[in-house]
């Protein structure tokens, strides 16, 4: 059956698993831009739909992320164990929940540790993890297999346990416990207990490293060591921000490789340009955080006065979230083909990273990832295909993450 659009009244629905996430994107960017919107559950929010009005919203100090602003959870109307409510912090310690000075100081004490420099500081341990991967899957590089599952959700936990300096045993656990939480699909109440047991979980490993502080030289006790003008870090918003970073440099990069790859594999003639040098990498990796972006929206900022924006006034109150995935198809940004898969676009950039204060942290992480797994990959399996028709691929969920079930390949067919 398919997806209905509207609800009885006309708004817009948003679904976490819809018939055709493109057409899902091209049918709300026709609805911008912006528009209010009914999310799974009933809640309803304002969208920005385009991308210049996605920005301006994005960097306006009107919208804050803290719920204490949000009319709709502070009178009782959001229905308690609301499914997406555990993707939307709602303690105002978590560096996703504030805003100006507080956020500023967090982002500044976290600076050094999600730096580009720090990060590059992974290049050999990723090409270490990567190696090791496609090692793994050569016995089985003539059956079909979930690339996902197999590569592309192992390496970047792998690569998050390294940078976090945690034990390998406990990789695959950790990522199974995040794709959850950011699922559309989980269970009502299950996002609340993941989200317990993983503060749980990181409290724990803040303890024993500064405990043993000076053995450890990893993004935890970075961030256990950082401190600026003697104001350092508490444990609480230690392991808040560690929770923060993987969501960004997890299940993010999971989505950006899955996605490069499929399309490729869906634009042969692109992977033949790639090849062949007519086309870099980096330009692949760009259009396609614009053409399928790994998180197709951002819930929610909330309006701390009525404010008048394209055309519409969201009241005071009132939710906003901003559709990354129909933003792509702002075609006076990117042109009036948003439709293709173009690594040589030259019009407009991007925002599937975010703008504005709350720019997404993990980015050079996800980026220096993809630039160095998805070479390695298809130099080791150039002949890499689908198992199944590209149009035979499940949607795991297309709300905060858009995500495949599964992604069967062979890999040396």
């Amino acid at each position: 059956m398919s997806c209905p659009h509207q609800a009885a009244d006309g708004v817009p629905l948003i679904h976490a698993v819809p018939d055709d996430v493109q057409a899902d994107r091209e049918r709300l960017y026709r609805a911008g831009p912006v528009t209010r919107v009914e999310l799974p559950g009933g809640v309803r929010a304002w969208a920005t739909t385009h991308h210049e009005v996605s920005k301006a919203t994005l960097n306006d100090p009107r919208f804050r992320k803290s719920v204490d602003h949000w009319a709709d959870y502070q009178e009782g109307r959001v229905p308690e164990g609301w499914p997406l409510l555990g993707t939307i912090p709602t303690d105002n310690t978590n560096m996703l929940a504030l805003d100006g000075a507080a956020h500023r100081r967090l982002r500044q004490l976290t600076a050094g540790p999600f730096s580009a420099r720090r990060v590059e500081r992974l290049r050999p341990r990723i090409e270490r993890i990567t190696r090791l991967a496609l090692d793994a899957l050569e016995p089985r590089a003539s059956e079909t297999l979930d690339l996902k599952s197999e590569f592309t959700f192992r390496v970047p936990m792998a690569v998050i346990g390294e940078l976090y300096g945690v034990s390998e045993a406990e990789y695959e656990n950790l990522g199974e416990m995040y794709a959850k939480l950011f699922s559309g699909t989980t269970e009502e109440g299950e996002h609340l207990r993941i989200y317990g047991t993983l503060f749980q979980y990181f409290g724990e490993l803040v303890a024993r490293k500064r405990a043993t502080l000076d053995e450890h030289d990893d993004f935890t006790a970075d961030l256990i060591r950082a401190s600026e003008d003697g104001d350092g870090l508490d444990d609480t918003e230690i392991v808040l921000t560690l929770l923060t970073v993987v969501a960004a440099g997890h299940e993010t990069t999971v989505n950006l490789l899955t996605n490069v790859v499929r399309a490729l594999l869906a634009h042969p003639e692109q992977l033949e340009r790639l090849r062949g040098g007519e086309v870099t990498w980096e330009a692949v990796v760009e259009e396609t955080l614009r053409y399928d972006p790994p998180n197709n929206l951002m819930m929610f900022r909330f309006a701390t006065e009525d404010v008048e924006i394209g055309g519409r006034t969201i009241q005071k109150g009132e939710a906003l979230l901003t559709h990354y995935g129909a933003a792509s198809r702002d075609r006076a940004e990117f042109g009036e083909d948003p439709e293709v898969f173009d690594p040589d676009r030259e019009k407009g950039r991007h925002i599937s990273f975010g703008y504005g204060p709350h720019i997404c942290p993990g980015a050079p992480l996800s980026r220096l990832e993809a630039g160095i797994i998805l070479p390695m990959l298809f130099e080791r399996f150039p002949d890499l295909g689908l198992a199944v028709p590209d149009e035979e691929l499940e949607v795991a969920s297309a709300l905060s993450v858009n995500s495949l079930k599964a992604f069967p390949v062979v890999l040396r067919p």
